[in-house]
């Protein structure tokens, strides 16, 4: 398959057909003029002819330029000249020529004749005075040979000015209707199936491009409306699990109260209610991504200051990393403060440590920091980092590692971590450094953020 755009295809069709077809004209218009040059030689000849015949005087076929035009009586008994003006002292023609002329046929020959310039076009008649005798008349073809070599030279220099011409205008014409299809091309890249309005632009004129626009209009339509029932259907699945499985977990807490179990019900039990957590975690999960679509989440920002929100974090997951033999660290100023949704942004921390605790090693450090006018918060441990295949996709929706598959996760963590960073007008990214650490860092760019110890610094 061609790798040439299609323009420049259509172009270069465009040119070769041009091409051919001045070709074409130019044999023709060459052929036609040649035949009408040589039918007025001949006309002339003719003329010349037959006044010569009937005068007996080789003069009266010749005009001022002896040098282009000839005129010859000659006995056809012996070849002897009888009369000629211009042109060479000997006949212009051999015995056989004048034989076939004193028959009363015309004999036409082009050859070089000396005293005239060029090739010469002869013409030899019967003639009448004196009997028995052979006109020849001769004229220089240097004229219409001149004629026909400016008509060439002219489809020379015409002929490539006429294809460059004809090859810009059919770039321009093929420029003009793909443009139609640029245009959606552009549109496409900017189509979001959760916006309704989004529409491929189509051609004024009803042509095959507009024909295919509509009908892929149509697709959207239908890919759209696929959507929109498989993410309703996935918040619905989800919020109607919340209930469930809140009121199993609330049992599977009490019965774990109880005293006098077995320990092998109660390691049942703790297994039952892990997995619990699990599913209402998944749940929780794809009711948030559901919720967000392409429009992204909807946040309720306030001021919030974020080291007591990593302190939330490390607080709640002390436990868990305990007893892998792990610590949670923090470096945040404790006078950093910001505009953001608490709930979501606990929400994407959380996540953060979740993945680092569950697929890293060593200890988890938080950190947080202003940098350009926007808030970075760091999560990042010891482990061997994202694999290359992963890192480009990671924060997709159901992307999961090998490893992954066998502790456990829906591959949802880091996907909520990038709609909520999102949803803030931010970005999330994989930090692999030089250092030995995995670090995922939230960016969130600065609507309200403060720093009490600089605003005391410049009171």
């Amino acid at each position: 398959m061609s790798r040439v755009p299609i323009r420049w295809r259509l172009t270069a069709a465009f040119a070769l057909a041009m091409v051919l077809v001045l070709a074409a004209a130019a044999w023709f218009v060459y052929v036609r003029l040649q035949d009408d040059l040589t039918e007025s030689v001949e006309g002339s000849l003719h003329a010349r002819a037959a006044a010569v015949s009937a005068s007996g005087d080789a003069g009266a076929g010749v005009g001022e330029d002896t040098e282009e035009s000839f005129a010859q009586v000659v006995s056809s008994a012996n070849g002897r000249m009888l009369d000629s003006a211009g042109g060479p002292p000997q006949p212009a023609l051999d015995r056989a020529a004048l034989s076939r002329a004193d028959a009363g046929g015309e004999v036409f020959e082009d050859h070089e004749v000396s005293g005239i310039e060029g090739t010469a076009r002869v013409l030899a008649v019967q003639g009448d005075d004196p009997p028995g005798s052979v006109v020849i008349v001769g004229q220089s073809l240097d004229d219409r040979d001149e004629t026909l070599a400016g008509l060439l030279a002219s489809f020379a220099v015409g002929g490539p000015i006429a294809v460059l011409a004809a090859s810009l205008l059919g770039y321009l014409l093929a420029a003009s209707a793909l443009r139609p299809v640029e245009a959606m091309r552009r549109r496409a890249g900017e189509i979001s199936l959760s916006r309704e309005d989004d529409r491929l632009p189509l051609p004024v004129a009803h042509d095959e491009i507009r024909r295919l626009g509509t009908t892929l209009n149509e697709m959207l339509a239908r890919m759209r409306a696929s959507y929109e029932r498989e993410r309703r259907f996935v918040a619905d699945a989800s919020h109607e699990l919340r209930t469930p499985l809140a009121v199993l977990k609330a049992e599977l807490e009490g019965t774990l109260r109880q005293e006098g179990l077995p320990s092998e019900t109660r390691e049942s039990l703790a297994a039952a209610l892990a997995e619990t957590d699990q599913l209402a975690q998944l749940a929780d999960d794809l009711l948030l991504i559901a919720r967000s679509g392409d429009k992204g989440l909807e946040v309720n920002r306030e001021t919030v200051n974020v080291r007591e929100l990593l302190e939330q974090a490390r607080h709640r997951f002390a436990e868990r990393a305990g007893s892998q033999g792990r610590a949670i660290e923090l470096d945040a100023p404790a006078s950093l403060e910001a505009d953001l949704d608490p709930l979501r942004l606990r929400q994407a921390i959380g996540n953060l440590v979740d993945n680092a605790l569950r697929h890293g090693s060593g200890p988890v450090e938080l950190s947080a920091r202003s940098h350009d006018g926007a808030v970075e918060i760091d999560v990042s441990d010891e482990g061997a980092g994202f694999p290359d295949e992963l890192a480009a996709q990671a924060f997709e929706r159901f992307t999961r590692g090998d490893s992954a598959r066998t502790r456990g996760g829906a591959g949802l963590g880091l996907a909520i971590v990038s709609a909520i960073a999102g949803a803030h007008g931010g970005s999330a990214e994989i930090l692999d450094g030089d250092s030995g650490r995995t670090t995922v860092r939230l960016r969130l760019p600065q609507l309200a953020l403060r720093n009490r110890v600089e605003s005391g610094a410049h009171a």
